[in-house]
């Protein structure tokens, strides 16, 4: 799953990156970020955005945009009952992806690594960053249908 690209082009990406260059333009003094072909970033200690709304069948991919290493790990009791876990490094439970960090560094993402998957249950998904957790580096998807 790791380092997955979408074939069809993303054109929900594009519209996406279009809207961030109007944006960046009116915000003419101000520092920006371009988002390049990615739906979550990950600064610091931040996802951006921290939540964001897909529908069912859509990947969401997240970039390491900082110079720290991250992970994406659903919390196995913030996710949809039928829904499947997610975990950078594809670990099968929040607490073998926390073991395997704590251990090895397992699931970690390097800066301008990314990470992806794919939302087949609707509902909220929340997740986090197991080194950042601490700092508030957690986030939501909702998939709606």
């Amino acid at each position: 799953m790791q380092e997955r690209q979408r074939a069809d082009g993303s054109s929900r990406r594009r519209f996406l990156a279009g809207i961030g260059s109007v944006a960046a333009a009116g915000l003419a003094g101000c520092s920006t970020s371009g988002q390049g072909d990615y739906d979550v970033g990950m600064t610091a200690v931040a996802f951006n955005p921290s939540s964001l709304t897909v529908s069912v069948g859509d990947e969401v991919v997240w970039q390491n945009t900082s110079s720290r290493g991250h992970t994406v790990t659903a919390y196995d009791d913030r996710i949809p009952d039928d829904a499947e876990f997610f975990a950078s490094g594809d670990y099968e439970s929040t607490k073998a992806a926390r073991d395997a960090f704590n251990n090895e560094i397992g699931g970690l993402i390097d800066s301008g690594q990314s990470f992806s998957h794919t939302f087949e249950i609707p509902g909220e998904y929340q997740y986090l960053c197991i080194p950042h957790e601490a700092q508030g580096m957690v986030g939501t998807i909702i998939v709606e249908e």
